[in-house]
């Protein structure tokens, strides 16, 4: 469960971001909404897992205190999620997992490096009272004969094995590179999505592509890519905060057999934190700060300003989820008395 007993440390009050008070609402107000929208109606015998894209976490503007409350929050409402766009500093992923209590743990990559790479890693976040690593983990290497132009993928995914209660998966995120080749991007997914494809069925495990995608529209041919390897592939509809891009996506093997799909979602925290009213409440916070504080110049217009510094506290995509079902007891025991009546 995430860990509440810092936010005593900051000044007392609620009627300015940064006060203890102003935070301990906006965690009740998040509260209140993943409650809704995730925990109240999760089954007993299933698995929610997350994926996230935390814009350069955190390389760029540093962050508030009291985003990292709100972003620890969220994570904590999931079993397991999958994180894009860390930057170099490893320094504010340990704060975060502080933030999320002793029951959590991570695995992050290495730098990737080069243009391409946009020196990002990504990692796994899991619930240990939930989920169990089983030892397996890495990065996917292409061989020879599926290099992309002569290249590997831009930003290596990055896999692992987990169980929780009957259900063994192995989960790979990966960040397609974005630009105008939108072939390049089909190209990497493509590649990718059919490697992962041939190991489930030759491992006869269920395997979770997730993160971003960057996939523009569902007809588009970078999704087409994605289908085309045999995914399961749930719609999640837009999950840039701009309401008009397909880029995030878990997608799955054995749908029906293997893998049970119980609920899909998105959750959009705009309505509980950083909300629009509080637009006012925030303007002298970022004038001191600003995005290129070199620069010595307050924003000329904070009001159009505002929805995209938000998301250089929490971020510029959605955090998406899937709940699965992992108990197969009832089947399994099924099958063993029907082979027992033959």
């Amino acid at each position: 469960m995430a860990y509440y007993k810092s936010i005593r440390d900051y000044p007392p009050g609620r009627e300015a971001p940064g006060q203890s008070g102003w935070i301990a609402d906006g965690l009740l107000r998040l509260r209140a909404d993943l409650a809704e929208q995730i925990r109240d109606q999760r089954r007993d015998n299933s698995l929610i897992i997350g994926s996230w894209n935390i814009r350069a976490f955190d390389g760029g503007r540093s962050r508030l205190d009291e985003s990292y409350h709100y972003i620890a929050e969220i994570i904590d409402h999931f079993d397991i999620c999958a994180v894009q766009e860390i930057k170099p500093d490893l320094g504010p992923l340990k704060r975060l997992i502080g933030l999320m209590g002793d029951n959590w743990d991570y695995f992050v990559t290495d730098v990737t490096a080069g243009d391409g790479g946009n020196d990002e890693r990504m990692a796994f976040l899991y619930n240990r009272n939930r989920v169990v690593f089983r030892n397996l983990i890495g990065e996917v290497v292409l061989p020879r004969e599926a290099l992309i132009a002569g290249e590997q993928i831009a930003r290596s995914p990055f896999f692992a094995s987990f169980q929780a209660d009957w259900f063994r998966f192995t989960l790979c995120t990966a960040h397609i590179r974005f630009g105008d080749d939108l072939g390049l991007r089909a190209r990497e997914i493509s590649t990718l999505a059919s490697i992962l494809a041939d190991r489930a069925r030759a491992e006869g495990e269920v395997y979770v592509l997730l993160g971003d995608m960057n996939i523009e529209t569902s007809e588009d041919q970078m999704m087409a890519a994605l289908k085309g390897a045999g995914f399961h592939v749930p719609d999640f509809g837009a999950t840039n905060l701009g309401g008009d891009r397909l880029f995030d996506h878990i997608a799955f093997s054995g749908q029906g057999r293997e893998t049970r799909l119980l609920r899909q979602g998105k959750f959009d925290w705009r309505g509980s934190v950083f909300r629009p009213g509080d637009m006012a409440a925030y303007e002298e916070i970022a004038m001191a700060i600003r995005d290129r504080p070199d620069t010595g110049k307050p924003y000329s217009d904070w009001s159009r300003t505002y929805p995209t510094w938000t998301t250089h506290e929490m971020s510029d995509h959605l955090p998406i989820w899937i709940e699965i079902e992992v108990d197969y007891s009832d089947d399994f025991l099924r099958g063993i008395a029907e082979e027992a009546g033959t």
